[in-house]
């Protein structure tokens, strides 16, 4: 009998009742916050937790709390809507499918083969920019490369989705995960980048093992040649030029967020420019450019309807006021272990709190400040806090349903969640011993 689960808003609808539900038993508290001067960010003082007033959260509460997640989380959603409008251009046009059939073509019965030229790119979008919301727009596309190689849809969520979030979880460069928490630890941005390269090379390695693993399994020599991809006139040199398009500003975001600091609205931007540009050179009129570009949005609505609601869930725990009383209460253990047990004990910590809190850049704002005097009173290096939070905090993005752009990438690629589990634990497994060793070593090393 096959486990089905509701569809993924309804169940992130229950996540946000159950953490309503939490804020009536789990004490309340916070800790005091200061304004970081270099970032603006807001940090808390360590040591400084008390309980507060309670602030349970009622149902009205929580059904207002779907639409003011969505609004927290609206850089994120017109991100999907515009970069999704964008790439439904690219494949009205057909440069898409004629890319694909170009790829098919190259590696025509030797599907296995392409897993890794797929994965690269994704994990080293994921290790510099942390690439995730993007993904959910490319999702049609990569459906149709998969089905021409021959792999099901959970080998193409686990090359793209899945690369993306192992390249983030090592990379010594994102600056949504390393970046943030090495700067909250006060430490220079270039220490233990060597043990982390190394790190991002071995993940990969061993994630795209899993996936060829899986996919071997299912593999079925495509007849996709004789076909819809086999009817596709040549990639040509339009084609060339619109992909370059959107690989230049794919790099100039990159460029953006190292250097200067971006978001999601210059991304936003970035790619509504894009598409305008795309559609001329394709040569679409104005009106028909533009009429594409809102079918792609609509598209993408119930993906970033799912980003939102997932949202709302950390709305909740917020307005309740236990989220400092969870990671109060997941410190404390901590405090009298040996070094090298209290480093590897966070990992699964970091899972804990990261359903609350499905944000990297927010995880590492709410706990580096608590758990790096922690570690100082311990013993620990701050360096292996810092590992242990990206290999807990990163590696659970692969799995937790409160993750609102891996949900609405397995609704797009029609990949029920419970399936996606049962492919994705082991290889979770797998690179959490990857990211254990890393903390070891780290914890003795520096």
């Amino acid at each position: 009998m096959t486990l089905r689960l509701p569809h993924p808003v309804l169940l992130l609808l229950a996540g946000v009742g159950i953490a309503a539900l939490l804020t009536w038993v789990v004490p309340p508290g916070e800790f005091e916050r200061r304004t970081d001067a270099t970032t603006g960010r807001e940090l808390v003082v360590a040591g400084t937790y008390r309980t507060v007033t309670a602030a349970p959260v009622g149902p009205l509460g929580a059904l207002v709390a779907v639409p003011r997640g969505m609004v927290a989380a609206g850089e994120v959603l017109i991100s999907i809507l515009l970069v999704g409008g964008a790439f439904a251009l690219v494949d009205q046009l057909g440069t898409l499918r004629r890319g694909a059939a170009w790829l098919v073509t190259r590696f025509a019965h030797r599907g296995l083969w392409a897993i890794p030229m797929v994965a690269m790119p994704f994990a080293v979008f994921g290790a510099t920019e942390n690439m995730q919301e993007e993904i959910v727009a490319l999702v049609p596309v990569l459906l149709v490369l998969g089905r021409g190689l021959g792999v099901d849809a959970i080998t193409v969520v686990a090359m793209s989705a899945g690369s993306a979030a192992v390249g983030a979880t090592f990379s010594p460069s994102n600056p949504f995960q390393a970046g943030i928490a090495l700067q909250l630890a006060q430490l220079p941005l270039s220490q233990g980048a060597w043990l982390r390269g190394a790190l991002l090379i071995i993940g990969w390695i061993v994630w795209v093992l899993w996936v060829v693993r899986h996919a071997r399994k299912g593999y079925t020599r495509p007849a996709f040649l004789d076909s819809a991809l086999a009817a596709e006139p040549a990639f040509t040199r339009t084609d060339a030029i619109i992909l370059l398009i959107v690989v230049a500003s794919f790099a100039t975001y990159v460029a953006g967020v190292a250097l200067l600091g971006w978001g999601f609205n210059e991304l936003s931007a970035l790619f509504f420019i894009a598409g305008i540009v795309i559609g001329m050179i394709g040569g679409l009129g104005a009106s028909d450019a533009t009429a594409a570009f809102l079918r792609g949005m609509e598209t993408m609505v119930a993906p970033a309807i799912l980003v939102g609601v997932a949202r709302a869930i950390s709305v909740v725990l917020t307005d309740g006021r236990i989220i400092d009383t969870i990671v109060q209460g997941l410190a404390d253990p901590l405090v009298g272990k040996p070094p090298v047990f209290a480093a590897l004990l966070m990992i699964p910590i970091h899972w804990v709190i990261h359903v609350a809190v499905p944000s990297v850049s927010g995880q590492a704002a709410l706990t580096m400040p608590v758990l790096v005097p922690a570690s100082d009173l311990i013993g620990l290096s701050r360096q292996a806090t810092v590992f242990a939070f990206q290999g807990g905090a990163g590696l659970s993005e692969l799995l937790i349903p409160t993750n609102g752009a891996m949900m609405a990438i397995l609704l797009g690629a029609g990949v029920p969640w419970t399936r996606w589990i049962r492919f994705a634990f082991g290889g979770f497994v797998a690179l959490t011993v990857v990211a254990a060793a890393g903390t070891v070593v780290a914890a003795l090393r520096y």
